[in-house]
């Protein structure tokens, strides 16, 4: 009987697991519900670099349970990415993906829609969500900006002459180049002093745009958009977004309250606050002198994420990518911790904060990697090689003077006897 219901679980449970992106068919489809359009157009979105973007799939015919999702650089062309799921995702998180990898390797599908894990420059272009049979339901135009432009409260000075030198709009007979910002995020701690971030990104307004990309208004599209008519010349410009910080404080919300007898037991256990706060624990082992990425986890593009090493924060003020060139743990534009490399001083707890209240804790531990195959440019090989060869030439060296001695000493006997 055991067996039975083990067997019936099993294929109950197989389907799910197999074919994580088909629709259940006993509930609503509510992708179902809105009209695909007769003629395949494309919204228009545009996104800043390094973030995870999701695109859903928002019609499709109501007997389609699975769907798949194409990619073109440019439409028509015939370099065309198939990104399915058939054969299961195993990228769950973007700290597990690098920026060099290939978008096939960068991707997921959830619940029809298109997941794309610390999107590049290199992926904007056109996705396309249709049938493996060759049907196409919905289509974006991704616009993927790298940050050229990082801007905070203290660099008043240099933001008046940035404006001064490149002013933020240009404007021509036929289009105008702006930056729209949007929306302050949250405060990203609190009862501390936290950071706000708002990204800008480049927009052009011109009335000659291609009608076939839809847009929040019919004048306005993002800078690399295929709607932006390639006489204006901005394709391959260094156009791109921008970014400003500044900080902020905001009060935590109330916490429980903790009895006399446990919060006694707590300071006599020596255990952190911040610990006991009901915060999630996670533990990553990673070897030195190799890079490494964290990700604060449940976090979501439009969150506001903050970290913090034990009881010191680390503020984008300070960390935040490109402000020093030679810096080896920064913060990047999709709110990862990066460490190039990992040394063992890094070892320790790190605490992320999303949406201004503590989420998790990563304890990071940090051995040393032991039989490591050595290459012959790893410094302590070169110098093994500059011993070998010294001690070989001195040794050379002794034997051709022993050699000499000898045959200058067997000479001078000769001469001596004649």
């Amino acid at each position: 009987m055991l067996r039975e219901v083990l067997a019936i679980c099993f294929w109950a449970i197989c389907p799910l697991l197999l074919s994580a992106y088909e629709a259940p068919e006993d509930k609503e489809d509510i992708f179902a519900s809105r009209a695909c359009p007769a003629f395949l157009v494309f919204d228009s979105a545009a996104f800043l670099a390094d973030m995870t973007i999701e695109l859903p799939c928002h019609c499709k015919p109501e007997e389609t349970h699975s769907v798949v999702w194409y990619y073109q650089k440019q439409v028509g062309s015939m370099n065309t990415k198939v990104l399915t799921d058939f054969e299961g995702t195993t990228v769950v998180e973007s700290s597990k993906v690098g920026r060099g990898s290939d978008l096939r390797s960068r991707f997921s599908i959830r619940l029809f829609s298109l997941l794309i894990f610390r999107v590049q420059k290199a992926d904007s272009g056109h996705y396309i969500c249709g049938t493996a049979s060759g049907e196409f339901f919905y289509g974006y135009d991704v616009d993927v900006q790298e940050v050229r432009q990082v801007l905070f409260p203290w660099n008043v000075k240099q933001r008046t002459q940035v404006q001064e030198a490149e002013p933020i709009s240009i404007k021509t007979e036929k289009f105008q180049v702006f930056t729209r910002y949007g929306p302050w995020s949250k405060c990203d701690r609190c009862d501390i002093r936290g950071e706000q971030m708002r990204g800008g990104l480049c927009y052009i307004k011109s009335i000659y745009l291609h009608v076939r990309y839809q847009r929040e208004s019919d004048t306005e599209a993002p800078c690399g958009s295929s709607a932006v008519p390639q006489q204006f010349g901005l394709s391959g410009s260094s156009y791109g977004a921008k970014l400003e910080v500044r900080n902020c404080h905001t009060p935590c919300p109330p916490k429980p309250t903790t009895s006399p007898e446990r919060q006694a037991l707590l300071q006599f256990l020596e255990f952190d606050d911040r610990s006991s706060s009901g915060v999630t624990i996670h533990f990553h082992n990673h070897p030195t002198d190799s890079d490494l990425v964290l990700t604060c986890p449940g976090t979501k593009p439009q969150y506001a994420v903050a970290w913090d090493k034990g009881s010191a924060p680390l503020y984008r003020s300070q960390y935040m990518e490109g402000l020093n060139k030679t810096s080896r743990v920064f913060i990047d534009t999709g709110h990862h911790l990066h460490f190039r490399p990992v040394r063992l001083e890094d070892k320790g707890s790190y605490f992320c904060w999303l949406q201004g209240e503590l989420a998790a804790e990563i304890r990071l531990g940090v051995y040393l990697h032991l039989g490591r195959l050595r290459q012959i440019s790893d410094p302590e090989s070169v110098y093994a090689l500059q011993v070998i060869l010294a001690c070989y030439a001195g040794i050379s060296s002794l034997f051709l003077l022993t050699v000499i001695v000898r045959f200058i000493w067997q000479i001078s006997k000769e001469e001596t006897s004649a």
